[in-house]
């Protein structure tokens, strides 16, 4: 018998422990839970160092307090100023972490724009807190085969969201277009949430040369704060630098 893996991500102790219990019932499922993003991270890197990953992971949408959606998606790496990662975050970094792990977002209400987000995000569906054992369990089988799985009344109004997020990323992907490849590298730094004086220093320019390509940037793009054209940037998939050890020009040379 093949077993599936399952990992339950929620903060309410109660729910995430009684869910895992009921999973662990059936004859082909193994269950974990974690009370937060970052256990969940821990959760997973261990079990994929063990050879042994999880196969789906179910993720509250209110995870850390955070309603999925409410606020910009944050580093899985850093979560907020509480230590805490919100549910969207944890969704994206899993897909670009573990890609073979499929998410499912369990939610209190349903909501379209919130729903569309997760599938965004990288979900590979959305369902109620109270449907059935034998609901969740379909679901959990169904993305296990690559199928998507929304609540029928949520089609139509997802379906509205992705069409204007595609039209608005398409805006956002022309305007980025229209930047220079300095200007592109400056903004990628922006998202990387480095500040003037920390992108001079790693593109070996002076602070008022900077200051010049963020001003450029923000009138290319046609807004007027640095989150705003960060905000842009995602919507376009500019992603930041790599901290860790990206390649930047210097005179013309790789340095």
């Amino acid at each position: 018998m093949v077993r599936i893996r399952v990992l339950v991500v929620d903060d309410h102790r109660i729910f995430a422990e009684s869910l895992a219990a009921a999973l662990a019932a059936e004859p082909d499922v193994d269950v974990s839970a974690a009370g937060s993003g970052p256990a969940a991270l821990r959760c997973l890197e261990r079990a994929a160092a063990e050879g042994r990953r999880f196969d789906v992971m179910l993720v509250d949408a209110d995870l850390g307090g955070n309603v999925l959606g409410s606020r910009p998606a944050v580093s899985v790496q850093e979560g907020n100023e509480d230590g805490l990662v919100d549910g969207i975050s944890l969704v994206a970094g899993v897909r670009s972490g573990q890609p073979s792990v499929r998410t499912v977002v369990l939610a209190e209400k349903d909501d379209p724009r919130r729903a569309a987000l997760a599938l965004q995000a990288g979900a590979s569906g959305w369902v109620a807190k109270d449907c059935s054992l034998s609901r969740l369990l379909t679901v959990i089988r169904g993305v296990l085969r690559d199928e998507t799985h929304l609540p029928p009344a949520l089609l139509t109004g997802v379906l509205r969201e992705l069409t204007a997020a595609r039209k608005h990323r398409t805006e956002s992907e022309r305007l980025v277009e229209s930047l220079t490849p300095r200007e592109r590298e400056v903004l990628r730094c922006m998202v990387a949430g480095l500040g003037r004086k920390a992108v001079a220093e790693r593109l070996f320019l002076s602070p008022h040369t900077v200051r010049t390509h963020m001003q450029n940037v923000l009138g290319k793009l046609g807004v007027h704060s640095t989150l705003a054209a960060v905000a842009l940037a995602r919507r376009a998939g500019v992603g930041p630098v790599d901290l860790a050890g990206d390649v930047v020009e210097r005179g013309g040379q790789l340095a």
